[in-house]
């Protein structure tokens, strides 16, 4: 199946609020401009399946926006990977997985009870740049390994 980019969100700071962007700029080894993790070491982009996220509002019995997790990227559909070394190819970026995203606690407050369990192993990774460019909404990606 081919999956695309449907969302974009970056946040400025920490607990800011997330805000949606049609195409953003991401860094090699940096991070996406504009963005509170750029210039991190490895956390510099979070990427998350927007059919993962219809799993999780199943089991949790109500819709889980996609900018209520705080992920930056969101993909239509597909798994996204969480193994350290995995590639993910979003346009002409390449990213390289760090480690999956574990949802947090604040999930629960911010979307409903039981919306961190709901969402794990589905929220989904945390990934370097490992070659850069710019990212639309709509950019064809790649999740195999």
């Amino acid at each position: 199946t081919s999956s695309s980019v449907v969302a974009i969100r970056i946040a400025p700071g920490r607990r800011l609020p997330m805000q949606a962007r049609d195409s953003v700029v991401a860094e090699t080894g940096l991070g996406l401009v504009g963005d509170r993790y750029h210039g991190s070491r490895d956390r510099q982009v979070s990427v998350q399946s927007a059919s993962q996220l219809a799993e999780a509002a199943e089991i949790l019995g109500s819709a889980i926006e996609p900018g209520g997790t705080r992920r930056n990227i969101t993909v239509s559909e597909g798994e996204v990977p969480y193994e350290s070394g995995r590639r993910i190819t979003i346009g002409p970026v390449v990213l390289e997985v760090f480690r999956m995203a574990a949802p947090c606690r604040l999930l629960d407050d911010e979307i409903g009870p039981g919306a961190a369990k709901a969402l794990r192993r589905r929220a989904g990774s945390l990934c370097r740049i490992i070659s850069g460019g710019e990212i639309q909404v709509g950019d064809p990606v790649d999740l195999a390994p």
